[in-house]
């Protein structure tokens, strides 16, 4: 059993800083709540003036501005655009922001769920769901979305520990007393089946109930055995609607049923290259592997279609998630909120990875693919409480917009540990599994495939307790200025339990490892914004981030130098900001400029010695450009270009081999949307630009290594829609409008890829009622 360090933490101070926060606010809006010296900002996703793309505020109660008065790049994804773009899943949502680029796996892995990078850094575990984290490796849909908002740059004040480029906040939708009653139905190639419909209905003068629900089936175009399966409901309730209490419960429930897709092996493409293999003890190969090299080097393209997997891979989603928000108007200047969550998902996968190629003969229908299978048995669990005041109060004259808070939360992450190998463990012999050579052009989905064995007694359970205050404060120093700071202070314990297997002469042997590790994070941002007009706002500002040892997926190491290795300190994360943000065409276009720097240090590395430092740094700097809104009445538009320069500093391998760039971040992508309506008809129509994606970030040789990077490409969409009636709009959605075929995801190796949607199409039929 290891134990690494536990630094000092004061719970007391923590809780009269709590207090303290909460009267101080209390006791500044009492006594001025007399001369309504100023009002809370409304919070609502809906501008006061309805345009349907463009967003006046945030629905987090932790923006005390308006998105315009707000010192950071901020951007929202509103449920209207995706419904224009038929968009339904989460990483194509996310499309509509540049500088996101989304990742498949290492090597023979494939990733679950969400997977994603932002600005050069990891953001899949920065996804909040009404400002609360969220777990679990799930295929996220949009059908239960109100919009989506991507808040880039460290946001540490804002969600605590690993927000080193931001996070994206996923908001409900959830039930009101005006609202209408909408529903779907769709068909796509591939057999894509799809329906939604989302119930809301008053009961009386104060309480609604909501239902959204969501159905889908279908294959995926141009991969053979490929499918999801989606059905999901979430049922809402809300008492105390126009009153000063309110209270809202909602959940939601996923049940996905998929074949995952490993993708097809990178030969005949662009980059493509093997090596000769070398038997050992041999240091050069002989002539029958060069010239094995030298055929694969040559060999053709698979088909696109080709499944390497097994008929019988699988991936099983469950997920819950339970919600209840209270709300309370103490004045008309102040409100209190408390939002308590409890959820769970399971993922269960058998997936098969394809490996490497061989090539006995010249013939190429003699080639094959070796195959492995990967086993996943995984429960996430979250359960946050979470009180917050939301005020606004005189202070010496200066009108302050302030939001404090505590938050407790408790995240865990349990894994089964599965096996391949033959060996006796407690007596049981447990076979190998076998996994034949897949034929490289013709592969077989028949093909019996050994599944990996459950270890008895194995597993990895982690889990992090985490209690947290934080405070925002926007003070309007004249009516063209303002100033603000932000604050979160933090103590986390992160647990690791394992019990893995050792295997030696082919018995297996349980090994129990223990560790811990907990430490504070002050977390804290400031910013200053000046406008020069009321419709516009220029501004500056610097945040802080930090991420802890084990913070992606709570799993410490007592490996010395592992990142994961809880005696490390934190990375830290810095970033500054101007920009400038302006509501134009009386307020229904609004565009945004950002200049940015952040710098994540403290990654683990080696000096020029090679002795064991946390000396490696990425550096990030670019500029983000971003146009979202009404041209006319009827013309809309949503656009963004983000440009990065991304660099690795100081960061070395115990070989020397340095790092100098950036995996999967591109120097240039490009978003575009816009639609124009005439006579009931919208047609619309848009492009997304991305970059060069390396993948080989070292020294080594780009000639004499497989497929160093993702090539640039330009994907285009269109949409024509006509309103037959207020009651029924028609809609076809046409994906990668001129079927480019172009590479949406490469693994880290460099030997497999997912290749992006192919030419296809959606018709759906709206109903409102």
């Amino acid at each position: 059993m290891s134990h690494i360090r536990s630094r000092k933490h004061n719970p007391a101070r923590i809780a009269a800083m709590v207090a303290a926060t909460f009267s101080i606010a209390a006791s500044v809006s009492n006594a001025h709540a007399a001369d309504e010296v100023t009002e809370l900002p409304e919070v609502s996703v809906k501008s006061k003036k309805e345009v349907p793309f463009k967003a006046d505020v945030s629905a987090s109660q932790k923006f005390t501005k308006p998105l315009i008065d707000t010192t950071q790049t901020v951007q929202v994804i509103k449920k209207e655009l995706l419904r224009e773009q038929g968009v339904f899943s989460l990483t194509d949502a996310l499309r509509n922001t540049p500088g996101i680029t989304i990742q498949l796996g290492e090597n023979g892995n494939t990733s679950a769920g969400d997977t994603f990078s932002m600005r050069g850094f990891n953001a899949s575990n920065q996804l909040f769901v009404d400002g609360i984290r969220d777990l679990g490796a799930v295929s996220r849909d949009v059908y239960n979305l109100e919009q989506i908002e991507v808040i880039k740059g460290p946001a540490g004040a804002d969600i605590g520990r690993g927000a080193a480029s931001g996070y994206i906040n996923l908001i409900s939708k959830l039930p009101s007393l005006n609202g209408t009653n909408y529903a779907t139905v769709g068909y796509g190639n591939a057999d894509r089946k799809r329906a939604t419909i989302d119930l809301n209905q008053a009961i009386n003068d104060t309480t609604a109930v909501r239902l959204n629900a969501l159905i889908s089936d279908g294959d995926v175009p141009k991969r053979d055995e490929v499918d999801n399966q989606n059905f999901s409901i979430a049922p809402s309730v809300a008492f105390g609607l126009g009153t000063p209490t309110r209270f809202y419960l909602y959940s939601q429930h996923v049940r996905q049923d998929n074949t995952p897709d490993g993708g097809i092996p990178t030969i005949g493409m662009n980059g493509f290259f093997r090596a000769p293999s070398v038997t050992a003890p041999a240091t050069t190969p002989t002539a029958a592997q060069t010239l094995e090299a030298d055929r694969i080097n040559a060999g053709a393209r698979v088909d696109r279609e080709n499944f390497y997997g097994s008929d019988n891979d699988y991936e099983k989603v469950d997920a819950d998630m339970l919600t209840a928000k209270f709300e309370h108007d103490l004045t008309l200047n102040t409100t209190i909120r408390n939002i308590a969550r409890y959820g769970k998902t399971n993922i269960d996968r058998v997936v098969t990875g394809i490996n490497a190629i061989t090539a006995p003969a010249a013939d190429p229908s003699t080639w094959t693919l070796s195959r492995s299978r990967q086993r996943i048995d995984r429960d996430d669990e979250i359960f946050v409480n979470q009180t917050s005041v939301n005020s606004a109060f005189d202070i010496f004259g200066f009108k302050n917009s302030f939001v404090g808070g505590l938050e407790l939360m408790y995240e865990s992450q349990s894994s089964k540990v599965f096996g391949t190998a033959a060996q006796t463990i407690n007596g049981v012999a447990y076979p190998a599994t076998a996994n034949p050579n897949a034929n490289l052009y013709n592969p077989n989905e028949n093909d019996v495939l050994g599944v990996p064995y459950t270890v008895p007694g194995a597993k990895v359970n982690g889990s992090t307790l985490t209690t947290a205050i934080y405070a925002f404060d926007t003070v309007d120093l004249t009516d063209k200025w303002q100033v603000n700071a932000g604050l979160r202070s933090e103590h986390y314990n992160t647990k690791t339990d394992s019990e893995a297997v050792t295997t030696a002469a082919g018995v297996g042997t349980i090994n129990a490892t223990n560790v811990d590790a907990s430490d504070n994070l002050l977390s804290w941002k400031v910013g200053a914004l000046f406008k020069p007009t009321p419709n516009g706002s220029i501004y500056a500002a610097y945040a802080t981030s930090y991420t802890p040892p084990g913070s992606a997926n709570f799993v410490l190491s007592a490996t010395a130098n592992n990142q994961n290795n809880g005696s490390l300190d934190p990375q830290k994360t810095d970033n500054i900001e101007v920009g400038t943000k302006w509501d134009l065409l009386d307020n229904k276009l609004n565009v945004t400029a950002a200049l940015f720097r952040t710098e994540n240090d403290k990654q683990t590395s080696f000096d020029d010695q090679l002795r064991a430092a946390q000396i490696g740094k990425t550096r990030v700097t670019g500029y983000e450009l971003l146009a979202v809104g009404q041209l006319t009445e009827f013309w809309q538009l949503s656009a963004g270009l983000t440009k990065l320069n991304a660099k690795a500093l100081d960061q070395q391998s115990n070989t020397g081999l340095d790092t100098t760039a950036v995996r999967w971040t591109p120097d240039y992508s490009a978003t575009l949307w816009t639609q124009y309506d005439f006579n009931g008809f919208s047609i619309g129509g848009g492009a997304r630009y991305m970059g060069e994606q390396k993948r080989l970030i070292t020294t080594d040789n780009p000639a004499l290594t497989n497929t160093p990077n993702i090539e640039s490409y330009v994907v285009a969409d269109a949409m024509v829609a006509y309103a037959v009636n207020k009651n029924l709009n028609l809609r076809l959605n046409v994906y990668n409008l001129f079927d480019k075929e172009y590479v949406e995801t490469l693994n880290n190796g460099g030997s497999r890829v997912r290749l992006g949607l192919p030419r296809s199409a959606m018709m759906t039929a709206e109903f409102v009622f």
